[in-house]
């Protein structure tokens, strides 16, 4: 099958480059490029591409308000092609809760394109061609965060890692994490976080999720203990790994450009191998919706250390690629939709808290 491809963007020199490069691969072709959101709309009726590459930011109508309009009267799979710019980053954002698939950045027109640049284009249009297109969102649609009391009743913070919650994602990512974490309570266990995102949007995405969750959401630092009530997301471009501070029962993580793993820098697969080794039984695997295979590795390591597993179900992944290689491995222990994944998961962490230094490890199915 080839992937067909309509390329939107107001910049003739960027459409020359992203159809260049969309059409040296042998598995998709450009059936037409527009200039503007108008010519887009009339383009999708005459030409029905399988995928739409879409600028951020245009004349007329933006790539946002056009991105709002499509995927309530036509959904389909869409790649935003984002702005080096803060403004750019914050609209690719929002296009993701409005349904795009994924993104690329812009590429750099005073820049030479290097292969990995490349290849991330292609890799984003072959998983939006197989993506699960979720339903727009009704105006004033919002995830529900945790209600009522705190869940994981402690005395004052002593640093020890009881148990650490350890999550990779890719295509589809940011809406699953925000499922997740908004229905997490605000004294949590920690989360450790490798989502597949380019350098500087981790931050946003951060910041973003922080204003929606009770748990604390950041982008994590070099050498940053571990504490409960927050969730460390690895900074674009660097691989985050915990480990276990000396003798002491607590953790510090470590920030690395290492050489990509599985293509990806941060690696799914990196977190979780340190979360094996630093952790064993005391961590909760999660691995949720994404392209590929990275994470489905480090997941049986994992469980073979003794943690617990999850993976997101096929109905409710954007793209089931992760989790049905980490299950084919047999490296999950629940398959669950992501609607249910923090209540699941908070089960299996009362299934396994210390108490008095003892781990106590019961079977949460």
């Amino acid at each position: 099958m080839t992937i067909r491809v309509l390329v939107v963007d107001d910049s003739r020199l960027v459409r020359e480059i992203l159809v260049h490069i969309i059409n040296s691969h042998p598995d998709m072709r450009v059936v037409g490029v527009a200039q503007d959101p108008y010519q887009a709309r009339a383009l999708i009726d005459e030409l029905k591409p399988d995928v739409l590459t879409l600028d951020v930011e245009m004349p007329h109508m933006s790539g946002l308000e056009f991105l709002d309009k499509l995927m309530r009267a036509r959904p389909m799979p869409v790649v935003m092609i984002s702005a080096h710019t803060q403004n750019g980053s914050a609209i690719t954002l929002q296009a993701l809760e409005l349904g795009a698939v994924d993104f690329v950045p812009k590429p750099r027109l005073s820049a030479r394109l290097g292969d990995d640049y490349r290849s991330a284009v292609a890799e984003k249009i072959r998983a939006a061609c197989v993506a699960r297109i979720q339903p727009a969102p009704t105006s004033g649609q919002s995830t529900p965060a945790a209600q009522g009391g705190s869940s994981f009743r402690r005395g004052p913070h002593t640093g020890r890692c009881d148990c650490v919650i350890a999550v990779g994602a890719s295509t589809g990512g940011t809406e699953a994490l925000r499922a997740l974490l908004t229905r997490l309570p605000g004294d949590a266990p920690p989360v450790l976080i490798a989502q597949h995102m380019p350098e500087y949007f981790t931050r946003l995405f951060a910041e973003r999720l922080n204003g929606l969750c009770q748990i604390r959401v950041q982008e994590c630092a070099h050498n940053q203990a571990v504490q409960p009530g927050n969730a460390y997301i690895a900074p674009g471009g660097q691989h985050l790994r915990v480990q276990r501070n000396g003798e002491k029962e607590s953790c510090i993580l470590r920030l690395s450009a290492d050489d990509p793993v599985n293509l990806h820098r941060p690696s799914v697969d990196v977190l979780f191998d340190s979360v094996a080794t630093a952790l064993g039984g005391r961590a909760i695997g999660v691995i949720l919706t994404g392209m590929g295979r990275d994470g489905a590795a480090g997941l049986l390591r994992m469980k073979r250390a003794g943690a617990y597993t999850f993976a997101q179900d096929e109905a409710s992944s954007v793209v089931f690629g992760m989790p049905r290689e980490a299950i084919a491995l047999g490296a999950v222990d629940e398959v669950v939709p992501i609607q249910s994944m923090a209540e699941r998961v908070l089960e299996a962490v009362r299934a396994r808290r210390v108490v008095d230094g003892v781990d106590v490890v019961h079977s949460s199915s």
